[in-house]
């Protein structure tokens, strides 16, 4: 068991192509593409989950029974947020339909 402090979770950048091989290939899988988080214990990769289809892949040799839940449950929040309106476009959706149209240019 690792403390909540050990666990390091970020966005997968273009030098993390290297990495993100690795842990597929220790896990048998094919290699994420597109957009991912990469969960770290101690600084050292361990895990990732793929922003796109929600793929994870992650280092049998390491204890990652508690780092995987967290990064998908990272990705869904990343998820809601993308898929959730703006606060602006909410408050024109309150609005009435005339004050939403005279309001639009403001």
């Amino acid at each position: 068991m690792y403390s909540a402090n050990a666990y390091v979770i970020r966005q997968a950048t273009i030098d993390d192509d290297d990495v993100l091989e690795r842990l597929a290939a220790l896990d048998g899988q094919r290699p994420l593409s597109g957009r991912a988080l990469i969960g770290e214990i101690d600084g050292v990769p361990a895990a990732a989950v793929s922003l796109v289809d929600g793929r994870v892949v992650a280092d049998p040799f390491k204890g990652t029974t508690q780092l995987v839940p967290l990064l998908i449950m990272r990705r869904r929040a990343l998820k809601a947020l993308s898929e959730r309106p703006s606060l602006p476009e909410r408050i024109r959706a309150g609005l009435p339909q005339a004050r939403r149209a005279a309001g639009s240019h403001v």
